[in-house]
C-alpha cells in the first residue's frame, strides 16, 4: 500500500514494512486515523511482499533450521534483498526493526523516539522465526510488543506502526497526546461522558465543578491510584511528593486487603 505526499507542513515519515502477508494490513492501513494521517501526507506507509524477492520459482522464502529442530526459518536472503533494494541510500540512516517475541519490549518512550525518525523499516518475521544473519547484516534492532508468542509479526507491526503515527504533529490533537497513558509514567485517570447518570453511576462531581485546579488535582490523584493498582511496576517513587506517596500507600494497603 503506498500513496502520494499531500501538501503539508509536517515532515513526512515513511514506513516500509517486509511480511509474507501483506494482506494483513489492508483494514489496518485503510481505515480511521492511519488512513487520514496517509492521506494528509504526514506519513507514508509501503508494504512490500518480501517473496518477490525469492530467487526460485517457488519463491521460497523458508527452509528447515540447522542444528534441529520444529518449525521453519525465514532465509536472510530473500530478507536482505527487499530492505537493501527498497532503501537504497536511505539504508543507512533508517530505523530497521524486526519484530521478535524475544526482543526489546516496545513502549512510550520508544514509540516517542521512533517518531523522531525519517523512515523506518519493519520486518515482520513469521515461523521459527529469522535467520540471525539478516538481522545482524541489516543492523536490525529486536522489538517485542508483549512478553507472549503471535503467529507472526505482523500484528505487533501493527501496533508499533500506531503508536508511532499518532505521535506525529498534525495526525491528532496535541492536547490529547500530553494527558493521555504512559506520558508520565502514570496510566491516565478515568474518563467520562454524557449522561451524567449511567445505571445509578454518576459522573464524579469534581469534573461537573468547572473548577480547573481541583479537576486537575483529581485526575492526579486518579492516574496515581490507577497505577499503583494496575501498573505498579511503573512508579518511581522517588519523584512523588510526600502527599502522593500516601495517596499510593492508601492505594496499596486497600489491594492488598
Amino acid at each position: 500500500m503506498s500513496n502520494v505526499r499531500a501538501e503539508a507542513d509536517s515532515p513526512l515519515l515513511r514506513i516500509d514494512v517486509f511480511t509474507l502477508f501483506p494482506g494483513i494490513f489492508t483494514g489496518l492501513l485503510s481505515e480511521s486515523i492511519l488512513r487520514r494521517a496517509q492521506d494528509r501526507g504526514i506519513v507514508q506507509i509501503d508494504v512490500h511482499d518480501i517473496r518477490h524477492w525469492a530467487v526460485d520459482r517457488h519463491r521460497t522464502v523458508d527452509d528447515t533450521t540447522y542444528g534441529g529442530g520444529a518449525g521453519m526459518v525465514m532465509m536472510a536472503p530473500p530478507i536482505v534483498s527487499a530492505v537493501e533494494e527498497t532503501l537504497g541510500t536511505e539504508l543507512a540512516r533508517a530505523r530497521i526493526l524486526a519484530m521478535s517475541a524475544g526482543g526489546r519490549l516496545f513502549n512510550q518512550s520508544l514509540a516517542e523516539e521512533l517518531a523522531r525518525s525519517e523512515r523506518i523499516c519493519i520486518i515482520c518475521g513469521r515461523y521459527e522465526g529469522i535467520d540471525d544473519r539478516a538481522i545482524q547484516i541489516l543492523n536490525a534492532e529486536e522489538i517485542s510488543i508483549g512478553d507472549y508468542v503471535l503467529t507472526g509479526g505482523e500484528l505487533g507491526a501493527g501496533v508499533v506502526i500506531d503508536a508511532v503515527t499518532r505521535l506525529l504533529p498534525g495526525v491528532i490533537d496535541a492536547a490529547s497526546v500530553a494527558e493521555e497513558s504512559h506520558r508520565e509514567g502514570l496510566v491516565e485517570y478515568p474518563q467520562f461522558t454524557r449522561p451524567k447518570v449511567f445505571r445509578d453511576l454518576e459522573v464524579p462531581a469534581v469534573l461537573l465543578s468547572g473548577h480547573h485546579v481541583e479537576i486537575a488535582r483529581w485526575r492526579r490523584e486518579q492516574s496515581l491510584r490507577r497505577t499503583a493498582r494496575l501498573r505498579p511496576d511503573l512508579l518511581d517513587l522517588e519523584r512523588l511528593s510526600p502527599a502522593e506517596l500516601e495517596i499510593v500507600g492508601q492505594e496499596r494497603t486497600e489491594r492488598d486487603g
